[in-house]
């Protein structure tokens, strides 16, 4: 019996990536990592920052093109023994040159779209522009959680290959709801990213490298759990449903030894380092000025159009949660 909650097939059905809860989680700590020059203004904005998080998940029927931003299946495009790394450049228009543009845009652009957002955040700053850095900062996190997420790396993005459907939702979603209250938040402070396009691969490159273990201890803890003891039931709202029990759960999380919680602080940091890299290629502008100027009548009604088609789309069936 698979879990109700976690067990949707189709890519743009799968919503919760780190879950609503780890997206908000990620932007707010990551704005302790910044500089006494930063931290007054995004500070005053700490709220929009957390609840503007999952914006993104939200665009993915109400934009085209949206989808394709969270995720890069970077194994789709190397045979067994190939290194994905050292066969997909870097570089947007080497990448298009080698495989042309609709299938990048086919198998995910996470990596070349968070560099588009950094440039986008440092025009913001550049122009003190209060709306568009709050909105670029928000969606920022959000494509950078993603990133550092194991399973927006690969075509077998929610285990349907491997006849284990539904282990996006219980890494990402299921294990940091029962065990964020468990980690270490001290993250530090941001730093300057000499080079963004490195910076954001490597990112990518280290959640790929995990993707083996999390399949292969997924399948060693359920030959140790039945079926009646790897599933529960819990009541959501007025449904029951079936979820990956409690059990199932932090055993699997205990042997994957810490990975939940590194890929979720190294996105803290790397949110907050991002913001920061931008602010200073923008001259370091006085963000002082820019305090007690709350987001525009505006910008709130393009975020409340956006809640209504999101809800509109749960209402639909098209979003799982």
């Amino acid at each position: 019996m698979l879990p109700v909650l976690l067990s949707i097939g189709s890519r743009s059905s799968i919503e919760k990536k780190w879950g609503f809860f780890g997206h908000k989680r990620i932007n707010r700590i990551a704005t302790f990592t910044l500089p006494p020059e930063m931290f007054g203004f995004y500070k005053e904005h700490i709220e929009y920052l957390t609840e503007h998080a999952v914006d993104p998940d939200k665009r993915r029927y109400a934009v085209d093109g949206e989808a394709q931003r969270h995720y890069i299946d970077i194994d789709h495009y190397v045979h067994s023994g190939e290194d994905p790394f050292e066969v997909v450049p870097r570089k947007w228009k080497d990448a298009v040159a080698k495989f042309s543009e609709d299938t990048l845009q086919a198998y995910g652009i996470v990596p070349w779209h968070i560099k588009v957002m950094k440039f986008r955040l440092e025009k913001a700053f550049e122009n003190k522009n209060v709306d568009l850095i709050l909105k670029y900062s928000a969606d920022i996190g959000h494509y950078i959680g993603d990133a550092h997420v194991p399973l927006h790396t690969t075509e077998n993005y929610n285990g349907q290959l491997t006849n284990q459907k539904g282990i996006h939702g219980l890494w990402e979603s299921r294990l940091v709801e029962i065990n964020s209250e468990n980690y270490d938040y001290f993250i530090g402070k941001a730093e300057y990213i000499e080079d963004m396009e490195s910076f954001i691969w490597e990112a990518v490159e280290a959640s790929h490298r995990a993707v083996d273990s999390v399949f292969r201890l997924e399948i060693e803890v359920t030959k140790d759990f039945d079926s009646d003891r790897k599933y529960s039931f819990e009541r959501r709202g007025n449904t029951t449903v079936s979820v990956y029990s409690y059990e199932f759960s932090q055993e699997y999380h205990r042997r994957m030894n810490g990975m939940v919680e590194r890929r979720l602080r190294a996105a803290i940091s790397a949110v907050g380092s991002v913001w920061y890299t931008a602010w200073v290629d923008a001259g370091q502008p006085d963000l002082s000025s820019l305090q007690n100027t709350p987001p525009s009548a505006e910008l709130l009604e393009e975020m409340k159009e956006l809640d209504i088609h999101f809800h509109n789309d749960k209402h639909k069936g098209r979003i799982c949660e």
